[in-house]
């Protein structure tokens, strides 16, 4: 059975049910913790709903590694004031944001009184140079900024990179993969492309979700056969990335019309299939 399904926008109208192997989500809890390194002092805040994968991580990562786990009330990852208030007075040393909302976040001139932060993850959208100069204005280098992608189907995260306070200008990179996961940077004949020229992103390894709920033809065109490794499947992501020439990955658009806000992943097609209805 999988460890658990999370629903997400469908271009049809049909939000698809992803269901993620238990296999995949301690791999990528696995892979954190190696990355990062939580201690019993460090603190964790919980402040993603529960609908959206990210909040997989915020819940179980401080419980397996002997952290403390802050949690926000409903509704307060939306209150930038309210957040600046609780990692204050709760001395949370960990958080999460979409990048949008970090920019907002930003701006609220308490942010700044956050002096226990250690590190900042985002992912769920394009991290900006702004956003990303304004996080090292208010931050001095002593907290991490950490850009993450990765879409639902691969277990919440794939690949990672470390932001820096030099690199202000150009694109932010998403970095390089996760421990046990393959990236395929591939043209329309499923064949790789070098470094510089875009290609649609494939992902292989034990965080590929095993299919959508009761929809196997959707599940057969999103999750497809690998040339690579017999006998393995890989996911089709719909991003566009190149890999640099030092090796890290740049995420450049989608192939198709889906749009991210604020996290939320929009499907035009599932918007107009609402409309048509009334």
């Amino acid at each position: 059975s999988p460890a658990y399904v999370i629903f997400t926008s469908g271009s049809t109208g049909r939000p698809k049910g992803v269901m993620i192997p238990h296999a995949g989500i301690v791999n990528r809890l696995h892979w954190m913790q190696d990355r990062y390194g939580l201690t019993p002092a460090d603190r964790v805040l919980q402040k993603t709903p529960y609908g959206f994968d990210v909040s997989v991580w915020e819940f179980f990562w401080p419980l397996l590694t002997g952290a403390t786990l802050v949690l926000a009330r409903p509704g307060g990852h939306r209150d930038p004031e309210y957040l600046a208030a609780l990692i204050r007075d709760e001395r949370v040393t960990t958080v999460h944001f979409v990048p949008s909302m970090l920019d907002v976040f930003l701006t609220e001139p308490s942010a700044a009184q956050c002096t226990s932060l250690r590190r900042v993850i985002c992912s769920g959208e394009t991290l900006t140079p702004v956003t990303q100069a304004r996080f090292f204005d208010v931050y001095d280098a002593t907290v991490e900024l950490h850009n993450l992608y990765g879409p639902t189907e691969a277990s919440v995260d794939v690949t990672a990179w470390q932001c820096h306070s030099d690199r202000a200008d150009g694109t932010i990179p998403i970095g390089a993969p996760v421990a046990n996961t393959q990236v395929y940077v591939l043209d329309r004949a499923l064949q790789p492309v070098p470094a510089g020229v875009t290609g649609e992103l494939h992902l292989g390894g034990v965080q590929v979700a095993r299919g959508y709920v009761g929809r196997p033809g959707l599940t057969a065109e999103r999750f497809v056969a690998c040339p690579f490794a017999a006998g393995e499947r890989m996911y089709r992501t719909g991003d566009l990335v190149r890999w640099t020439t030092d090796g890290r990955l740049e995420y450049l658009g989608r192939a198709d019309d889906q749009v991210k806000i604020r996290g939320f992943r929009i499907e035009p097609g599932e918007v107009q299939a609402v409309l048509a209805s009334h």
